[in-house]
């Protein structure tokens, strides 16, 4: 499999692990209220539900190393690195409650995610070998 193809997997892998990162964030509010109609009380949730952040997180991690390792522009490479790490420091503050956050503000990166994977795919990726010169030297 040459490089051209694993970049473009990477990018949907990276988008649809965001997406669905997107979709968990938006259902879980729902779910939980859900839950408590029919549980009657309490807050308490499958411990499967929370640990997909983590998964996500991960998923999303490996797409965009390899993305960014074979994207032809190096401002997409940190963007998509700036992402993630907004990404991660919103779900891990989640698990761990270092500051206030709205559970919102897990929206933005998810979706610039999304945008900068689909981005990437369709208009940085040449393949590194196929990249002229100059190409090369500013990537």
């Amino acid at each position: 499999m040459n490089t051209l193809q694993l970049t473009s997997k990477s990018d949907i892998v990276g988008a649809l692990a965001s997406a669905l990162c997107l979709v968990h964030c938006v259902a879980t509010p729902f779910l939980f209220v859900a839950q408590a109609g029919i549980a009657g009380a309490g807050e308490s949730h499958p411990q499967w539900w929370g640990i997909l952040d983590l998964v996500f997180l991960i998923i999303s991690f490996f797409a965009i190393w390899w993305s960014a390792k074979t994207t032809s522009k190096k401002w997409m490479r940190n963007l998509l690195w700036g992402s993630w790490g907004l990404l991660a420091i919103i779900v891990l503050n989640e698990k761990i409650h270092l500051f206030p956050l709205a559970e919102q503000a897990i929206y933005f990166p998810s979706i610039a995610l999304v945008f900068f994977h689909l981005y990437n795919r369709k208009y940085c990726n040449c393949g590194y070998e196929q990249c002229s010169t100059e190409e090369k030297l500013n990537a």
